[in-house]
């Protein structure tokens, strides 16, 4: 299934994908209460995912929207925690420029971003003031549908609800000065992480899973232009599983976070760039991003004005 977070009109409601029409979930399982978004489903008892799908099975009547005449939002409108992880060899490498520390092949390694700037499909993604190094990051992003702790990697899969598409926009000039300092990435990825444009259920895109990894191609295309084609989305080093165990160990998940894959290889504006792509360049406002993975969908953002200027603000390469 599809599940997802859409507005007709009168704010986010959570919705099921049926034949091309939204259906309102609150209505087909009869809560009392309005739930909001995917995660608010995922918060109730009795395996939620499993009610849904019987409820479609049953025909039971329910409010339905025609796809086109909705506004998608995030699936999960505010998750308790967003961990991104680092998990693909080539992008962390800098396609082979630097030698990764053997911690990388070992760990699971992530860090945590800000879940009050979280942005779906379509929606105009805000340009940060301080930034002229803004990229985009080709990731695979998951929800966690159950609570655990110390999850061990072979269980995992039951604690993941489904599968997004995950966009880090990344103010490069920012997370290099905080880097440099041996801290973050934190401002540098302040700004905007988008999710969307649905999230596709774990049983659904069991055809692409092998060895815990979602084996899809990737594509990311820059105002029409293609930046990325084939990106491998199942060459990660670590997998679903690892990153589940990792972020459980010692700590707590719960229906709603989002954990990300880490950028596809060559999914992000330098990896383009030493690729040869011609039009690859840093983002301006205005550009149109679109990511596209095998099985889930496309996720597509405009990049909105830039505010104000900020020169002494920003990253300053040594001379």
């Amino acid at each position: 299934m599809k599940l997802l977070t859409y507005d007709s009109g009168s704010g986010p409601r959570c919705g099921v994908l049926s034949d091309n029409l939204v259906v309102d979930v609150s209505a087909l399982l009869g809560v009392e209460r309005t739930l909001y978004d995917v995660r608010a489903l995922l918060e109730l008892p009795d395996s939620p995912i499993e009610r849904v799908r019987d409820a479609l099975a049953s025909d039971i009547a329910a409010p339905a929207v025609p796809l086109p005449m909705v506004r998608l939002r995030a699936p999960v409108l505010q998750p308790p925690t967003v961990r991104d992880f680092f998990s693909y060899e080539g992008h962390a490498s800098g396609q082979g420029a630097r030698e990764l520390h053997e911690a990388w092949y070992r760990l699971p390694i992530f860090y945590f971003s800000n879940t009050l700037r979280i942005f779906g499909h379509e929606d105009v993604a805000p340009f940060p003031s301080a930034t002229n190094r803004l990229d985009f990051e080709l990731e695979l992003g998951c929800v966690i549908g159950r609570e655990g702790s110390d999850i061990a990697a072979a269980d995992a899969l039951g604690y993941i609800a489904g599968f997004c598409i995950f966009n880090d926009f990344s103010a490069r000039d920012l997370q290099f000065d905080e880097m440099a300092v041996g801290l973050g990435p934190a401002k540098g990825k302040d700004s905007a992480t988008v999710l969307g444009p649905w999230l596709v259920t774990t049983d659904e895109l069991a055809p692409y899973l092998r060895d815990d990894r979602l084996q899809v191609k990737c594509t990311a295309r820059v105002n029409d232009d293609v930046w990325l084609d084939g990106g491998d989305g199942g060459a990660a080093h670590h997998s679903w599983g690892d990153f589940v165990e990792r972020a459980s160990r010692d700590s707590r998940i719960v229906p709603g976070d989002v954990l990300g894959s880490g950028t596809v290889s060559g999914g992000s504006v330098p990896e383009a760039i030493a690729r040869g792509v011609a039009s690859a360049r840093y983002l301006q406002p205005g550009d149109v991003v679109e990511l596209e993975v095998e099985g889930i969908g496309t996720l597509r953002n405009t990049l909105g004005p830039k505010a104000i200027d900020d020169p002494a603000y920003r990253y300053k390469p040594k001379a």
